[in-house]
């Protein structure tokens, strides 16, 4: 018996909203530099962020990560960079997918993002993430 996923969107739709979102997050001024200071194997990393999501919309029990800890240990990371991110991530989503898709898998991505961003510090002068759901 399989379950079914929880949003229906495909393996090659991941792969391409995952792809979108690290073009834009390297380029940009704010997630750029912490990006390029852990992340040395783009392909490996993309294709485990592909996993990661995977799991999170299809169900496949393909990731084994724990991302609060990886970002916690990493040190730079900010909570307030869960804006910058989610902002980035909604762009390539309203980008790639249908209209319907893109707000269902948004809505997972900001409450994966406030779990996320929780317990990290805020850069000096920032205001936490905000409840957009």
């Amino acid at each position: 018996m399989s379950i079914p996923p929880r949003i229906p969107v495909t393996v090659d739709q991941i792969q391409i909203v995952v792809a979108q979102f690290y073009a834009r997050a390297r380029a940009d001024p704010v997630l750029g530099p912490v990006f390029a200071a852990h992340v040395m194997d783009w392909e490996q990393h993309e294709a485990k962020i592909v996993r990661f999501w995977r799991n999170a919309l299809l169900l496949e029990r393909c990731y084994d990560g724990n991302p609060m800890q990886v970002h916690a240990a990493a040190g730079d990371v900010r909570s307030d960079h869960f804006a910058v991110w989610l902002s980035l991530f909604d762009k390539a989503l309203k980008q790639e997918l249908p209209p319907a898709l893109a707000q269902a898998w948004s809505v997972l991505a900001h409450r994966i993002g406030r779990g996320l961003s929780y317990g990290l510090p805020l850069s000096c002068g920032a205001t936490a993430v905000p409840d957009l759901s």
